[in-house]
């Protein structure tokens, strides 16, 4: 197997946020369900863009936040999503090749614009997505760089991609790929509506070893395996892949790897302003530490700092260098073993 150029590909939904604080009646008047991804046509993300608020607009996407958050760590991270040569299109390259990712996927030159996602936040920091997915559908399979992904460490995808159909063969293909050349493939679950969408799809990719990582939250694991009970959900997971990481909140995380079961403190915050992104940033700490050679607990630490840093500020890109944080919280070491 050849020296890895990449700690880590992402593949995702290149997808610019439109953040707009509000209060949960907003979400109720407009039918928006609180803490989920809902996809959305041209017709009501124009509508739900004229009884907005002041926003904030800001590159985002679940695997390109990973992405971005891979770099902010100091790791080599590159990224496959697809845009459209408008206005929207060029901000997403010009903000993701900025944080230091290698990012070459070709715009969509005619069709659909760039996507994007208006996220509404609530006082107490949960985030509803309203999600035109526009360009994004297009990403195929002309679009994997057998060059990157075959000298990536981990391929790491959203489920999200799952939406739309094009991009399941481009995943299929990716992992192909990633598996002939060494390397190993991990997805995120994206949230508890999208397994209900595509529960048998994502327990066969695991089970068949399409997927190595797995990455999901409390809710996610639970609709995964239809049981109201965390430790039956985290037993069933343990069998059905290599390694996973499940977040909870405030509680930490919990990883798992065979016999082993790591648990993961959360790190102290000042105030939860925006969980815009948290998951994600979990995911790039802990695949950081994960493929420079930090042991699962370590890894799992870095995934807190990340998460617990991005939860703080507005937005799901790290707005403070995240390398310098984990050095002032000491996980940087010199010279990580091989996990």
């Amino acid at each position: 197997m050849s020296v890895p150029k990449y700690d880590v590909l992402c593949i995702g939904n290149a997808i610019v946020d439109i953040l707009s604080r509000t209060e949960d009646s907003f979400l109720i008047e407009n039918g928006i369900i609180k803490g989920a991804m809902n996809l959305i046509d041209t017709e009501r993300a124009e509508l739900l863009y004229s009884r907005k608020g002041p926003a904030i607009e800001a590159s985002g996407g679940s695997a390109g936040n990973t992405a971005a958050g891979i770099a902010s760590l100091g790791g080599r991270s590159a990224y496959f999503g697809k845009v459209a040569a408008d206005e929207l299109g060029k901000i997403y390259t010009h903000d993701i090749r900025g944080q230091g990712v290698a990012f070459d996927t070709p715009p969509l030159l005619d069709g659909a614009p760039t996507a994007r996602c208006m996220i509404f936040v609530t006082p107490d920091g949960e985030r509803s997505m309203n999600t035109y997915l526009g360009a994004c559908v297009e990403l195929g399979i002309e679009d994997i760089e057998s060059s990157k992904v075959s000298t990536a460490q981990v391929v790491y995808f959203e489920g999200y991609l799952w939406d739309p159909p094009r991009a399941k063969e481009a995943i299929l293909l990716a992992a192909k790929i990633a598996h002939e050349h060494g390397r190993e493939v991990a997805m995120t679950l994206s949230d508890p509506f999208c397994v209900d969408r595509y529960r048998d799809e994502f327990l066969d990719l695991m089970r068949s070893g399409v997927v190595d990582i797995v990455f999901a939250n409390e809710a996610e694991v639970k609709s995964l395996y239809q049981t109201s009970s965390f430790e039956t959900a985290l037993e069933a997971l343990r069998s059905d892949c290599k390694l996973a990481a499940v977040t909870r909140s405030e509680d930490g995380s919990i990883v798992l790897r065979g016999d082993e079961t790591v648990e993961i403190k959360a790190i102290e915050i000042d105030a939860l302003v925006d969980t815009t992104g948290a998951g994600d940033l979990y995911a790039a700490g802990f695949l950081f530490g994960y493929t420079n050679g930090y042991t699962l607990e370590e890894s799992g630490n870095f995934g807190s700092l990340a998460a617990g840093i991005v939860i703080q500020q507005i937005g799901p890109r790290p707005m403070h260098n995240l390398k310098e944080l984990a050095e002032q919280f000491g996980l940087i070491r010199a010279h990580p073993e091989t996990c």
